[in-house]
This record gives structure tokens, C-alpha cells and sequence, in this order.
């Protein structure tokens, strides 16, 4: 295993999937969260802009630490390498091939005991 992993992190926030990179992930002592830390995006010295990558490093810039909801995320894979982060807008109406995780419901309601 790596000294030093590196985390892909696909996620869905609103009609956007996001993937970015990070080198500490791990479960939220807030319940239904991940935690996202040190968030890794490309050289500046690159001469290609990525417009969403640079959406992403201001978004991100001076997090700590993101909480993801669990029923967020997409997919996490430990890479061998960073890659280029992106935001891919999905187009409500528009069959999708990702969908939100349904929300758990409140707590049952009691049964009445009258007939």
C-alpha cells in the first residue's frame, strides 16, 4: 500500500456530479457524513485551463475538512495518482445515468391499539 494514498471522491450536489481528489477520507463522527481532507487539485504552472477545475479550487479554497452526506456519494476509489477534478452538470427531465440514494423516512409512527 502507499505511504501516501490518494482518494477519488464522486459525488452528487444537485444536478452536478462532482469528483474531486483528497489525501485523508474517512466517516464522520456526524452521523450520515464522510469527511474530505486535504483536497488535492492540479499544478498552476499547467499552460491548459480546466474551467471547472478552477471552479472547484475556488469553491474549495480555505476548506479544512467537507462533510459529505453519505447518501451523496457515488463512488470513492484510492488512485495511484491525482487526476484533473471536474463538475459534470446533469440535466433535470433528462434520463440520467446517476440518481440521488432515496432519504430514509422519519420514525414509524405508532399503531393506533382501537378497532
Amino acid at each position: 500500500m502507499p505511504s501516501n494514498p490518494v482518494y477519488k471522491v464522486i459525488f452528487q450536489n444537485g444536478n452536478q456530479v462532482v469528483e474531486i481528489f483528497a489525501r485523508q477520507i474517512y466517516q464522520s463522527d456526524m452521523w450520515g457524513f464522510i469527511e474530505v481532507e486535504e483536497f488535492l487539485f492540479g499544478e498552476r504552472s499547467q499552460i491548459l485551463v480546466d474551467p471547472s477545475e478552477e471552479k472547484l479550487k475556488s469553491e474549495f479554497s480555505g476548506v479544512q475538512r467537507s462533510y459529505i452526506p453519505l447518501q451523496s456519494v457515488i463512488r470513492i476509489d484510492e488512485v495511484a495518482k491525482e487526476g484533473v477534478a471536474k463538475i459534470t452538470e446533469t440535466k433535470p427531465g433528462e434520463s440520467a445515468n446517476v440518481t440521488s440514494f432515496p432519504l430514509p423516512g422519519g420514525p414509524a409512527k405508532p399503531r393506533s391499539t382501537e378497532d
